[in-house]
């Protein structure tokens, strides 16, 4: 199962840093967000990544192309031009980077990675979320309830579309959220079956609007209900948190 990542945003609410680079580029431990969650999934055997670039993407391209650069020690013989890689650890990842556009919105991109999906369900997450979400589970409760779209569910403070959940996991209703809202909320990590491109018209379409609006109303979107860590790296306050649970040693998602 390949795993979508949506990583072509501007990240406005965090310019402090972005406005150098996309957000899932910005570093918890001196590697990108991005790193990590790929890290995360890949402890799961999900190691084929399509990701859905915009905003800046030469800086994602470039740190994949020089990626031995970034991750091991390196001698240059330059009257050679030769280089040689020390304590070579090579990720088992296959990564395909695509560009979906400056302006795209978050459907839109999803619809333009469609040729490298094929006809099998997908992972789905966004590039500045971090989780211990159990993958496997996630998957499994996908595949056994049939339906179009998984989403993964988290109950924290409401800055995010809203979920009413009936017993079962059925999601009965999607909505952006309110000043009132104490409820579950899309926390990313999602599971998605080929027909969810039928719900995403073009590059204007935003996923967490009509699409999944319109799946819970045809009863196809399902909520897998999480308790445990999830943190959405949206501001630098959030990114300093994610750090310090980094640098003490106790980040939840580190399971490798």
């Amino acid at each position: 199962m390949k795993v979508v990542l949506l990583a072509g945003g501007f990240g406005s609410r965090i310019s402090e840093e972005s406005h150098l680079k996309p957000k899932p580029m910005i570093e918890i431990g001196e590697k990108p967000i991005l790193w990590h969650i790929m890290k995360y999934y890949s402890q799961f055997g999900f190691c084929s990544f399509v990701i859905c670039l915009g905003y800046k993407q030469y800086v994602v391209k470039e740190f994949f192309a020089d990626y031995f650069l970034h991750t091991s020690d390196v001698t240059f013989d330059l009257a050679n031009n030769k280089m040689e890689v020390h304590n070579n650890y090579s990720e088992p990842w296959k990564v395909t980077l695509v560009d979906t556009g400056l302006n795209t919105m978050t459907g839109g991109r999803i619809k333009r990675i469609r040729p490298f999906i094929g006809d099998e369900p997908f992972m789905l997450t966004y590039g500045d979320g971090l989780s211990n979400v159990d993958l496997t589970e996630l998957a499994d409760f996908h595949q056994t309830h049939g339906k179009i779209a998984t989403i993964t569910a988290v109950n924290v403070g409401q800055r995010f579309g809203v979920l009413d959940i009936r017993q079962g996991g059925q999601i009965q209703s999607f909505r952006e959220k309110n000043d009132n809202d104490g409820a579950w909320i899309n926390g990313g990590f999602m599971v998605m079956s080929p027909q969810i491109f039928d719900y995403i018209e073009g590059d204007r379409t935003v996923f967490e609007k009509d699409p999944l609006e319109r799946l819970a109303k045809d009863g196809q979107l399902m909520a897998y209900q999480h308790h445990g860590f999830w943190k959405c790296m949206d501001t630098q306050r959030d990114k300093l948190q994610l750090e310090a649970l980094w640098q003490e040693g106790c980040a939840p998602w580190k399971i490798w």
